[in-house]
């Protein structure tokens, strides 16, 4: 090294200028080529997913996402210029000595992603309006048979600008200034709610068990946090799904053959137990194979190798979802974009944020999406209608959810189908299995706040059985909703012992049906259409026009074709 510079210094000038100064922009390149290509490598999702040991998780999920091809640090450190990302790659430094060190207690949390507005929407305009889509959910019961039922409906995403005459939907909320109070590490419970209108008006939703003060927004005011994307969306790029989901996922797509008797009860319970090592889980999976061997014999006999590849099918679910050694699984990093597993959308359109003028956080489904439409096996889907007409003003009173059960009655025939109110056997609009087969456990409707808000007050007895003011069918269970422990309505406790016959001898229907034509029997829905609509849906009033063949009934004029389909199924 000497002799170089001795070298150098023997040269005539400027030479030694040209040398030192070549030298030292080589050194300078060479130093800017490492440190750039450095930077490009530690913020590859390469880098992210396989050199960190806690990130196989994550990193999974992330393969599979719809955010796939976007990189782990446009989330996590934002688009911003490399002087405001370097400082900000610099403080998680800290999560490599932790890993080096083992100084962390699975499962593993994000404590500090950038928001919404620096990541999300550098890509997604929040000005967009996007049109409703038509969705097909494809589910299969634990039964035998892993009875298949689709369910269709249509989800309002909505958003884009209210001065352009949109803002609304379901991505309203961004459009909007919504905030909201939780000391929740996850965000899974939120008592408080603050909306601000364009106007500047502010509106405050209390969770009425929660027992805050009025005041609590005044005292909570520096913790509140505006509602982004994030809060609904947590997990679009790494999603656990559940076993449930996962089961029918691979079930539609014909991964798992649905003619095994039992599988989707199988393989779901199996991927819902918790397991001390990876290999222990693909133990208990392979269990499978050995269940159907022992307990279906002749069946496994014929059909060996269905069942196997469904063990290798339920194996590769396993090894995506579950991950023992680190605790991790669907159920530890919930999935708000939704209301059924997880609160999601039930964290304030619960029914019980409830605001001092006595309006609630907007609970009804047709909000965000439409009724679900549930079809069984092979039968033919339904006729959708994108916009119900001629919505009646006691159904946009923010309590309609947990107010309609108290004030059922003749009615709500005249526009739905209600034998078997109640049920879920799919038959009619009140028997809808998407309503009322689920357990919407986290939904407040029967709180006893809420309750007390929407009940009509009780009216004293005349010493005479009640009449029922709503139509009964054949089918009408009144269990369901007058039994001893009903949420509704529940009989004395008298007539415990009573048979459902005997209801309806001394409580007898004064309701009639609005739609039924001079001279025939009323019924409890719509008249179903008995012709095929093919090169029809648009002539209805051919035939049913005031004058037609048969005309519709006086109550009905002035509506038009659009709205016959909405009440009105074809039986072919």
């Amino acid at each position: 090294m000497k002799r170089f510079f001795s070298w150098i210094r023997s040269l005539r000038r400027p030479w030694p200028w040209i040398v030192g100064g070549s030298l030292t922009i080589l050194i300078v390149l060479a130093t800017i080529t490492v440190s750039a290509t450095a930077w490009e490598y530690t913020n590859s999702a390469q880098f992210c997913g396989t050199t960190c040991h806690t990130m196989p998780p994550e990193y999974l999920a992330y393969q599979a996402s719809p955010h796939a091809r976007v990189a782990c640090v446009d989330c996590h450190l934002g688009q911003d210029s490399i002087l405001l990302t370097v400082p900000r790659k610099a403080r998680e430094l800290s999560h490599v000595v932790n890993a080096l060190t083992q100084a962390y207690e699975p499962p593993i949390y994000v404590k500090s992603l950038r928001p919404a507005r620096d990541t999300c929407e550098q890509c997604h305009s929040p000005d967009k309006f996007s049109s409703d889509t038509f969705i097909e959910i494809k589910r299969y019961a634990g039964d035998e048979q892993n009875t298949h039922t689709r369910n269709y409906m249509v989800i309002k995403t909505g958003g884009g600008s209210q001065r352009e005459g949109l803002g609304r939907g379901i991505h309203w909320h961004i459009e909007s200034e919504v905030y909201y109070y939780t000391d929740d590490r996850l965000k899974q419970t939120i008592p408080y709610v603050k909306e601000v209108a364009p106007d500047g008006k502010v509106t405050e939703y209390f969770d009425v068990e929660a027992g805050l003060p009025p005041d609590f927004g005044t005292q909570v005011a520096s913790q509140l946090h505006r509602m982004d994307c994030i809060d609904c969306h947590t997990r679009i790029s790494h999603l656990f799904r559940s076993p449930n989901d996962a089961m029918d996922a691979a079930l539609a797509r014909g991964q798992v053959d649905s003619t095994i008797p039992y599988i989707k009860w199988q393989g779901s319970q199996i991927l819902s137990q918790d397991y001390t090592s990876l290999d222990a889980g693909m133990k208990a999976v392979e269990g499978i194979e050995e269940w159907y061997r022992s307990n279906q014999p002749a069946y496994y006999a014929a059909n060996a190798q269905k069942v196997q590849e469904a063990v290798i099918a339920v194996k590769g679910i396993f090894s995506q979802t579950v991950f023992p050694n680190l605790k991790v699984g669907w159920q530890t990093h919930p999935d708000n974009a939704g209301h059924l597993e997880f609160p999601g959308c039930f964290r304030c359109h619960d029914g019980k944020h409830v605001s001092p003028q006595g309006q609630t956080v907007r609970l009804e489904c047709n909000v965000c999406h439409s009724i679900p439409e549930v079809v069984t096996g092979d039968d033919t889907a339904p006729v959708l209608s994108v916009d119900r007409p001629g919505e009646p003003e006691s159904h946009k009173d923010s309590n309609w959810i947990a107010r309609h059960r108290f004030v059922f009655d003749e009615s709500c025939a005249g526009c739905h189908n209600v034998t078997n109110p109640g049920g879920a056997d799919n038959s009619s609009f009140c028997s809808n299995s998407a309503c009322h087969a689920s357990e919407w456990k986290f939904a407040g409707l029967d709180a006893p706040a809420v309750r007390q808000l929407v009940q009509p007050p009780a009216v004293p007895g005349s010493g005479q059985p009640r009449p029922v003011p709503h139509p009964v069918g054949e089918r009408t269970d009144c269990v369901l909703c007058h039994g001893l422990k009903a949420a509704v309505r529940p009989f004395p406790e008298n007539h415990a012992d009573f048979e459902r016959s005997l209801c309806t001898q001394c409580h007898a229907s004064a309701a009639t049906d609005a739609n039924a034509q001079p001279g025939e029997p009323a019924t409890a829905a719509p008249p179903a259409i008995p012709h095929s609509l093919e090169g029809r849906r648009d002539q209805c009033l051919v035939c049913h026009a005031a004058g037609g063949f048969k005309p519709f009934p006086a109550n009905h004029q002035g509506r038009t074709t659009e709205s016959c389909l909405a009440c009105h199924k074809s039986q072919s």
